[in-house]
């Protein structure tokens, strides 16, 4: 079974984000660790990015300050192998088409695999301009995780049918930050997902609150948080390794509840 597999396996998934070196490498290695211990299933890591453009003000900060430490890609890989080092938590990056593009694809995903990556999310990478980049990241067994939003409308069941990993449903329409109100209609679209797969469905965008992941983890498979996480890291800084563990403990009880 793959990692990413059994993160979903017989339980809702808590998927928790951090950009990369933020606030410095070796205290995103301790945050992610922390998360995992208060029972975080999955763990996204940003790759720093100049233009992140799926990114609100709070990871767009984030970027900033991961950036000023001169975290690059090769900083991310190294970060994933100390993760490998001490735990088998699944593990997906997040970064944009230009990066990987710069890097070359197919030293980018021979250097996912050595490493010890799982998945990868591009939020610019349009589902029908994929194909050669997923074939060569299917070589070497990283998942290219596709997002199904608002507005895919007819194409959802498209995108279902061949999806890797987890598909990551948009919750609301724009950038990334903390909502008070999630407007994804689930009782829509998890039914033409299932129609036509199994892949477990988790979603993000938007959600903070014990509450909101509870409810959302009635139906969906998992629940993601991003700026939320990043916004304790903001406030505590290299202090951050304990309200990060029991605010992602608290979510991960919200969803167990559910």
């Amino acid at each position: 079974m793959s990692r990413i597999k059994g993160a979903f396996e017989n339980k809702k998934a808590f998927i928790g984000f951090v950009t990369g070196g933020d606030p410095t490498l070796d205290k995103s290695l301790e945050f992610i660790l922390s998360m995992v211990e208060a029972g975080a299933d999955l763990i996204e890591i940003g790759i720093p990015f100049s233009d992140p453009i799926a990114e609100g003000p709070v990871i767009q900060e984030a970027n900033i300050r991961a950036l000023a430490v001169n975290t690059d890609t090769e900083s991310i890989f190294r970060l994933v192998t100390m993760v490998r080092e001490k735990s088998e938590v699944p593990l997906v990056l997040l970064t944009y088409v230009n990066p990987v593009f710069k890097y070359g694809y197919e030293r980018f995903f021979a250097r996912c695999k050595e490493a010890g990556v799982d998945g990868i999310i591009m939020p610019d990478l349009p589902y029908e301009e994929k194909g050669e980049l997923a074939d060569i990241a299917e070589v070497h067994g990283i998942d290219v995780i596709s997002l199904i939003a608002p507005t895919s409308n007819a194409r959802i069941q498209m995108i279902a049918k061949e999806a890797k990993g987890f598909l990551y449903v948009v919750s609301s329409m724009g950038v990334t930050g903390v909502r008070q109100e999630i407007s994804v209609n689930l009782d829509e679209i998890l039914p033409q997902i299932r129609a036509v797969s199994d892949i477990p469905a988790a979603v993000g965008f938007g959600v903070s609150t014990p509450e909101q992941a509870e409810r959302i983890a009635a139906t969906a498979d998992g629940v993601i948080v991003g700026s939320a996480i990043v916004r304790i890291i903001e406030k505590y800084g290299m202090d951050a390794a304990k309200p990060l563990y029991d605010y992602v403990k608290s979510m991960k009880d919200a969803i167990s509840r559910a």
